[in-house]
């Protein structure tokens, strides 16, 4: 029976995960679009429900009502299926990031995770490559210039920032010595990794913003030049499914990072999930407060800022972390 409990708590909490997240990727719409406005002195959504927040219910009902049109010439089965991928990477990270110490009922400890994997940083990295995938099917399979243009810009993009990700987390896992989240949480008790690897987490945020196609790395989508990019071609929940990605993306930055550098669920006074959502907070601020701020960057500068400045500064920081640490402990 041990084996069906277990089950058994493993479905509620994916149920609770999932749940929680998409309903605060709805509200982290509307949170950008009131903080955006406030950024240019003007009313953000107002009119669906008591201060505009319905807004988010309102434009879901509107996209389901919209008509899903498929191009005549797009290649049908991956032009229906792209945008799956894309939000499904997002919301499959969600499985190895914890949420806290862990719960105790009826004598048993309930880890606040879904799964602790002893590759969790490997998990993420893998699945952070795989929603590449859904931007170029999605724009080769619509059979438009625009949307095959933003699909290269977006492969293009990707992959040289996911370089320059993955080497900013190596000095991560020396400090940590382990792979898993967890852990990786828990060798932070002292001090969060911020403190002692800030240019890993300086190379780690710009990197993940850069995959997650936000102003100013906005170059797949780019709309006063390819209408919508990778997407232009898409309508109702399809489009949605694109949109939902991105926003889950958001919250998983944050969480990563909140993992990575701030000490996870760590801090004084209040319990440990509540931490953990106030420093996933701090991302999605930063990124909407980047986009009512900075331009986009032009397309050269975009690859040259990757290869020529991140990666080269990542590959350094791993060996000065190396020296450093074999310093001590000789």
């Amino acid at each position: 029976m041990m084996w069906l409990l277990g089950l058994i708590v493993l479905l509620i909490k994916i149920g609770l995960v999932l749940g929680i997240v998409l309903l605060w990727a709805a509200y982290l719409i509307l949170f950008e679009r009131k903080l955006l406005a406030r950024f240019q002195i003007r009313y953000g959504p107002n009119r669906a429900g008591r201060y505009g927040w319905l807004q988010s219910f309102a434009d879901g009902i509107k996209l389901l009502g919209k008509e899903d049109i498929i191009p005549a010439a797009s290649d049908r089965i991956i032009f229906l299926y792209a945008p799956a991928l894309v939000a499904t990477a997002s919301i499959l990270i969600l499985a190895v990031i914890p949420f806290g110490e862990g719960l105790t009922f009826g004598g048993v400890e309930i880890p606040l995770v879904i799964t602790d994997l002893n590759v969790g940083l490997l998990y993420v990295l893998a699945l952070s490559s795989i929603s590449v995938y859904g931007v170029v099917l999605g724009g080769w399979a619509s059979n438009s210039k625009y949307s095959l243009l933003g699909a290269f810009r977006g492969a293009a993009q990707m992959i040289s920032y996911e370089l320059a990700l993955g080497l900013s987390l190596v000095p991560v896992v020396m400090l940590a010595q382990s792979f898993s989240l967890v852990d990786i949480v828990n060798s932070q008790a002292r001090y969060p990794f911020i403190l002692v690897q800030p240019l890993a987490f300086v190379i780690f945020l710009i990197s993940a913003v850069a995959e997650s196609k936000r102003l100013p790395f906005d170059l797949p989508e780019a709309e006063n030049e390819l209408m919508a990019g990778y997407h232009t071609e898409y309508s109702g929940m399809r489009f949605a499914l694109f949109f939902l990605g991105e926003y889950v993306n958001m919250i998983v930055l944050g969480g990563l990072v909140a993992v990575f550098f701030l000490g996870g669920w760590r801090g004084p006074l209040l319990p440990g999930p509540v931490w953990l959502v106030l420093k996933i907070m701090l991302v999605p601020f930063l990124l909407i407060w980047t986009r009512a701020t900075l331009p986009r960057l032009r397309y050269d500068q975009l690859m040259h800022f990757g290869w020529k400045v991140l990666l080269p500064l990542a590959l350094v920081n791993i060996v000065v972390t190396g020296g450093i640490i074999l310093w001590i402990r000789a």
